[in-house]
């Protein structure tokens, strides 16, 4: 990357890894120096949260905001009835309208963490494209923007070639998505005078389109900027860990679940995460990054308690951190471990060892947890699991069972009247 940005916000983000591409690097620089630049990033409603692999891209609005510009957070109402087919293997199960409803409602609990929205300039704003996807007349939508698309072109995109090649089926519903997207781009342009689209890499078509459609339109000039799909240095998927998707709402994902996922960082990773997932200088990550040994866990435990500070506020974060000091340097329970309840009816003659890994979220099926304990994996009051024949009655949840995965994972099993 040669360009040198005269504005915060493409320095910034050059500066901290957030850039994989620009459609025009000079022009956007231009733009964010000559007043404030409404730009977007779309989100689907594929689930009832957001998660840790979409934190990136919150970030990168956090930071437009900051340097003076405006973030519209849209929410997909209307493409999340046709599904993205970018990367995919195969075809999304359709949601319905009210499920799509619920996912949306759960997904806009974490913006305002990040963002702040209000009636000013540089105001965050909370778009649906359910607004005017919802009301297309398709014969006049295929007339007035479909005829702007080449079929040839949109074949060429990798995101749609790489599931070509792999011979697997792309219906037309799909093939239809990137039109849609690309309307959004036209339509929050028309409407907020939105001049910048952001997103993944996998995105890049996509936004490509949407600028063609709205220069082809309305003779705008807009620009799309892209970040990097990011992995962990262990090959794995930013966002998913051991237990799977690493939620961002506390009702699906505990604070201390999350602090935990951070604190468990991968030594390579720690001074790139600080960079994307923090505000602490780039100088400071790049030193807290570098260091060695046991000094390093420290730095995680930094890297933790900011991103859960941003998130959940300082209170959870500092319980969090209290919570992991008890139970791993001194062997304790700890008051923040995610707790599975169970009453004394429920109870009844006891609960198998195996149920209570399963119903703690150590583990998602009797099977894993059979194995865990075969392989010396589990423990029960940091004393090891050796049968999972082991019966768990009244009096052996007298007071909370700790259970563990591992190391790293662990869980309460509380009676309750």
């Amino acid at each position: 990357m040669t360009y040198h940005p005269k504005s915060d916000f493409i320095r910034i983000m050059i500066e901290r890894g957030f850039l994989a591409d620009c459609t025009d690097y000079q022009g956007l620089d231009e733009a964010l120096m000559s007043g404030v630049v409404p730009s977007y990033i779309g989100y689907d409603a594929t689930a009832q949260s957001l998660h840790v692999g979409h934190l990136m891209n919150i970030m990168m609005l956090r930071w437009l905001q900051k340097t003076g510009h405006k973030p519209i957070t849209l929410m997909g109402g209307g493409t999340t009835k046709v599904g993205d087919p970018s990367f995919k293997a195969s075809e999304r199960p359709l949601i319905s309208a009210e499920q799509i409803a619920t996912n949306i409602a759960g997904m806009q609990q974490v913006f305002g963490k990040y963002l702040s929205y209000d009636d000013t300039a540089t105001g965050a704003v909370m778009l649906n494209n359910a607004e005017w996807l919802d009301q297309l007349n398709y014969l006049e939508f295929l007339r007035d923007i479909g005829r702007h698309f080449s079929v040839n072109r949109m074949l060429s995109f990798e995101s749609v070639k790489s599931r070509l090649d792999r011979e697997q089926s792309l219906s037309f519903l799909e093939f239809n998505y990137m039109i849609l997207q690309a309307y959004d781009f036209l339509e929050i342009n028309r409407r907020y005078g939105c001049l910048l689209q952001m997103g993944g890499s996998d995105q890049w078509g996509n936004i490509v389109n949407g600028i063609d459609l709205t220069r082809r339109v309305l003779d705008h000039e807009i620009y799309g900027l892209t970040s990097p799909l990011l992995s962990t240095s262990d090959g794995r998927k930013m966002g998913k860990s051991e237990g799977g998707a690493v939620w961002l709402n506390a009702d699906m994902l505990s604070p201390y679940e999350f602090w935990q996922f951070w604190r468990n960082t991968t030594d390579a990773d720690t001074g790139k995460f600080l960079k994307l997932y923090t505000e602490i200088s780039v100088e400071e990550c790049d030193r807290l990054g570098a260091l060695q040994g046991s000094e390093i866990n420290e730095a995680k435990v930094i890297l933790a308690n900011a991103v859960t500070t941003l998130l959940h506020g300082a209170e959870a974060a500092a319980a969090a951190e209290a919570t992991a000091r008890e139970v791993f340097e001194k062997g304790g329970v700890g008051d923040d471990l995610p707790t599975f309840e169970i009453s004394a009816a429920d109870l009844g003659d006891g609960l198998s060892i195996v149920q209570a890994l399963v119903k703690s979220g150590l583990v998602k099926s009797g099977k894993e947890a059979k194995r865990l304990i075969g392989e010396n994996g589990a423990k029960i009051d940091d004393q090891p699991l050796t049968s999972p024949g082991l019966m768990l009655d009244a009096d052996a949840l007298a007071s909370p069972v700790k259970l563990s995965a591992g190391k790293k994972r662990h869980a309460l099993i509380k009676l309750v009247d």
